[in-house]
């Protein structure tokens, strides 16, 4: 049985352990939503003030030039690449997760015959914009259960879209195996950029998209990125043809001619403050080494696993126990879900809710400390084994937890 003294050894012998401090986390609240909306980087803080203040205030429109403005979606992209084990000229980031998965699935189920495939039962963007997507190219829609994914990309797919990790439970797909069907797949990187390891070329992957705003620590609706294959680009044509994707955005011609490479999957102006924001945060994430982040990930994991099963023994965990085979949140279903993570957001363990039964915890290696997981533990099984939960106050609420 671990003891609390050997998790205190582990937070001191722990390589990331400093990270924690570089984030404005309140006192007396342990944060288990990261993979909902990161934490606010302190430096982000800082860099935005110069933003406003400096590079807009004073510098006005000549920051597009002078501050380098005009190359931020490729710049950021770039340092997304190295996350996600892509080359830096096939990620840009613009937009939103939504928009950004609308364009590479009209795009990609433009280029070929056959139905447009979405699991049925994982995060909705997903199944909303592939049937939207189908419908706009006349295609069949085909929702499909995510455990029925592998068998379902047959030769008759022209698309298709499937998360990595997903949303509620933190079940995995085998990357690799899926993409080795043949069928052209859009990865939703969500719940993976900045979570799990990813190597986007070695497991043959050729579109992706992902947000900015949960491991990547880029703030609330941050931009997300997309990433298409190099040897795709030129073949695919954006659904969406703005002036920021033209060939020569300021020779202002009415004529679209697309920019060569990743470039074209961009439409309109980027929306600065929030791309620089989101860069700061990347910039934090890259310092960190890639490897600790996973492996403190798998025994923050396990810790709050084996804790959960000792004291709480009626939450049923759903999240697998191989980490070959999952994110890095963890979930247990309970019939009270919703009104134990209320109870516990009250007292300062906060969580999230997915219906119809999920509690969800966030395991953010740079902002959690391994004494976090035991202390939140504690609250866990003290909320669940004194009733609070029960609490008239806990069963109705606000939409978001």
């Amino acid at each position: 049985m671990i003891t609390r003294d050997e998790v205190r050894s582990w937070d001191a012998a722990d390589p990331l352990a400093g990270f924690r401090d570089r984030f404005a986390l309140p006192e007396g609240v342990i944060y288990l939503d990261g993979n909902s909306l990161g934490a606010l980087p302190l430096q982000t803080a800082a860099r935005l003030k110069t933003v406003v203040e400096q590079e807009w205030g004073e510098g006005l429109i000549r920051s597009w030039n002078d501050r380098d403005w005009v190359s931020a979606p490729r710049r950021v992209g770039a340092k997304i690449a190295r996350l996600i084990g892509a080359d830096e000229d096939e990620v840009v980031v613009a937009d939103s997760t939504s928009v950004c998965l609308f364009k590479l699935l009209m795009a990609a189920g433009s280029a070929r015959e056959g139905a447009i495939l979405a699991e049925s039962d994982n995060f909705p963007t997903d199944a909303h914009v592939a049937g939207r997507a189908a419908e706009l190219l006349g295609r069949a829609y085909r929702p499909t259960p995510r455990e029925r994914a592998v068998d379902a990309l047959t030769g008759d797919i022209a698309a298709a879209v499937l998360t990595h990790v997903d949303y509620r439970t933190a079940r995995r797909h085998d990357m690799a195996a899926l993409n080795a069907k043949g069928v052209p797949i859009v990865w939703d990187l969500s719940h993976s950029v900045g979570a799990v390891p990813l190597n986007l070329g070695r497991d043959g992957a050729q579109l992706a998209v992902g947000c900015g705003y949960k491991f990547l620590n880029g703030g609330p609706g941050a931009p997300a990125f997309l990433y298409v294959a190099r040897d795709l680009q030129a073949q695919l044509a954006s659904p969406i043809a703005g002036w920021w994707g033209h060939k020569a955005p300021f020779a202002f011609s009415c004529d679209f001619e697309p920019a060569p490479g990743i470039d074209r999957f961009l439409s309109g102006t980027p929306a600065m403050l929030g791309l620089l924001a989101l860069e700061s945060g990347v910039d934090l994430m890259l310092e960190s080494d890639a490897e600790a982040r996973w492996d403190k990930s798998i025994r923050l994991h396990d810790l709050f696993a084996a804790r959960i099963a000792a004291l709480c023994p009626e939450l049923e965990r759903v999240t697998p126990d191989d980490p070959d085979a999952r994110g890095s949140h963890i979930a247990f279903r309970h019939t009270n879900a919703l009104a134990i993570v209320r109870a516990l957001i009250e007292r300062g363990v906060i969580g999230d809710f997915r219906t119809p039964d999920i509690a969800r915890f966030g395991l953010t290696p740079l902002t959690l400390l391994y004494g976090n997981v035991w202390n939140a533990t504690e609250v866990i099984a003290e909320t669940i084994a004194s009733g609070a939960w029960r609490d008239p106050r806990f069963l109705s609420g606000g939409v978001v937890t």
